[in-house]
């Protein structure tokens, strides 16, 4: 990684150290070590997140064109109803809405009731409760009584 040197360290005797410097070094290899999988894990995600999002650009087209194509179809749909009555073509495109209106009601109902179902975070809620209890506790106990 260009940003987190890792230097090859000097090679050491057995007894050139004390507790305390090796444990410093271990501290800082270890500090080093989670840096650089930070930041393997955040090119790695990045580069990921770059390919999805030019995916779904094209998802979003193909949408967008999709939808633009349901004008034509009801327009077929209309134009179907009124062969069954060529004398009354007001009714193909009345009954084309009515079945437009009915679809979009049951879609809007099935996604009411679906968005009903949603509750809050009640184990985040109760951890971020209980975080806070603990800090105010920690806070209490280390503050001088006099």
């Amino acid at each position: 990684m260009p940003s987190i040197p890792l230097n090859a360290e000097p090679v050491r005797t057995s007894g050139d150290a004390s507790v305390g410097s090796l444990v410093k070094e271990v501290t800082t290899h270890v500090s080093t070590l989670v840096r650089a999988e930070v930041e393997l894990a955040k090119q790695e995600v990045t580069a990921e997140v770059k390919k999805g999002v030019q995916g779904s650009i094209f998802f979003v087209l193909a949408a967008v064109i999709a939808l633009f194509s349901l004008f034509y179809f009801f327009f077929a749909v209309a134009e179907a109803f009124n062969l069954i009555w060529p004398s009354q073509q007001w009714a193909g495109y009345a009954v084309t809405f009515a079945i437009m209106l009915i679809t979009a009601g049951i879609a809007g109902l099935l996604g009411y009731l679906k968005v009903r179902k949603i509750k809050a975070p009640e184990r985040t809620i109760e951890t971020a409760r209980e975080s806070v209890e603990a800090l105010r506790r920690g806070r209490s106990d280390a503050s001088p009584s006099a």
